[in-house]
């Protein structure tokens, strides 16, 4: 295990819900900081999306390891004052109310980071704290919908959800690497600073190029289900004996070597309507019908041999339990009140060795005890 961590020493303080700013102080806690989450009585909401990581909320489980619970009333004198404790010690706060929320309560960002020069404050919202969206409810799949993401998502019939709550984690990751730039800079300036991130404009940010090609053709880009709107040929295709295997072609080079090696027919390299990708594209149910036709008439091994040969890249459309018996998957185990839940890594890994990660905190855990700490007496 490591013996250090980049983070440690460092005081976060979240007011968080959900699954946004959660996914933000997970990573600063599984980097050594000490996060102190901060719910109401009945608890962050997440806790009861559902039952099924051994009796306990996957998405809970999954972003609140190595945390803190603290349970405060902020509008109780005593519960307010322990936080404002917290604020002049903390190094980042984070929160993910309604709009305006914190500021009416009195921990406006911009007053504390006038009352605490050093501190980072990061404000996630759903739609940004101005404007006519300002105050809509920005649940993750209104967000899909809003942002255009569902439109390029699925097949022709219709528009079609992300399986997982994509706009939060996209949010919240984004407000990580703000937080750590804004660290960066502080150990130059010794100020801190102000990040705000939204729902809408990290998916935005992420529908760059289907708005680019909007705004540059007059077109969107189509529901094509598993192929790709500016690759031909890139989609899944049966063998034989009822496999799936999907296959991306991404330059001329790798088309020529698939055409020869694959499909058997080096003519198609040179082929009208075969030899550029532009055309392929404009092409596309001719081209992909050929390719059927040579998968389709042979068995998975086969196909994955000549693929080989090919240099192609490929891959099998596994289901949820393919991923949960995928040779690549790495796992962690983590302690809860149910006892230990596996679950996947976190991406990145270090050469100085894998991390030990906290456990989840039963609702209001710490409570006492930092309240100890922060208000002696």
């Amino acid at each position: 295990m490591v013996a250090g961590k980049p983070l440690e020493g460092l005081l976060v303080a979240s007011m968080e819900q959900a699954v946004a700013a959660p996914t933000c102080s997970v990573k600063l806690a599984d980097a050594g900081a000490r996060v102190i989450k901060i719910e109401r009585a009945e608890g962050d909401f997440a806790r009861g999306y559902d039952r099924a990581a051994k009796g306990l909320s996957t998405y809970f489980v999954w972003l609140n390891r190595g945390k803190e619970s603290v349970c405060l009333d902020i509008k109780a004198p005593r519960d307010k004052a322990l936080l404002a404790a917290l604020l002049a010690r903390a190094d980042v706060f984070i929160q993910n109310l309604a709009p305006g929320a914190m500021a009416r309560a009195g921990f406006g960002s911009a007053a504390l980071r006038e009352q605490h020069p050093r501190l980072i404050t990061v404000d996630i919202s759903g739609y940004g704290e101005e404007g006519e969206y300002a105050k809509m409810k920005a649940y993750d799949l209104l967000v899909q919908a809003e942002s255009g993401l569902a439109s390029v998502t699925g097949r022709a019939e219709g528009p079609g959800r992300v399986g997982f709550s994509v706009c939060d984690i996209t949010c919240g990751t984004i407000a990580h690497a703000a937080v750590l730039e804004a660290l960066i800079e502080r150990g130059i300036t010794g100020r801190g600073k102000g990040v705000a991130v939204s729902l809408f404009d990290g998916m935005a940010d992420w529908m760059a190029v289907p708005l680019l090609m909007y705004e540059g053709t007059g077109r969107a880009p189509p529901r094509i289900g598993m192929a790709h709107p500016s690759l031909c040929p890139y989609g899944a295709f049966d063998t034989n004996d009822g496999a799936s295997i999907l296959i991306s072609i991404q330059n001329e080079r790798e088309w020529a070597d698939f055409a020869t090696h694959f499909l058997g027919d080096p003519s198609l390299v040179t082929k009208p309507g075969y030899a550029l990708n532009v055309d392929r594209v404009a092409n596309r149910p001719a081209v992909d019908a050929h390719i059927a036709a040579v998968f389709a008439a042979r068995m998975r091994q086969e196909c994955v041999a000549a693929l080989n040969a090919a240099n192609t890249a490929y891959g099998f459309i596994n289901g949820v339990d393919g991923l949960a018996e995928h040779p690549a998957l790495k796992r962690i185990e983590v302690a809860t009140e149910a006892g230990p839940v596996s679950m996947a890594a976190p991406g990145a890994r270090f050469s100085d060795g894998q991390r030990a990660f906290g456990p989840v905190p039963r609702l209001g855990e710490h409570t006492e005890s930092v309240r100890a700490e922060f208000l002696p007496g």
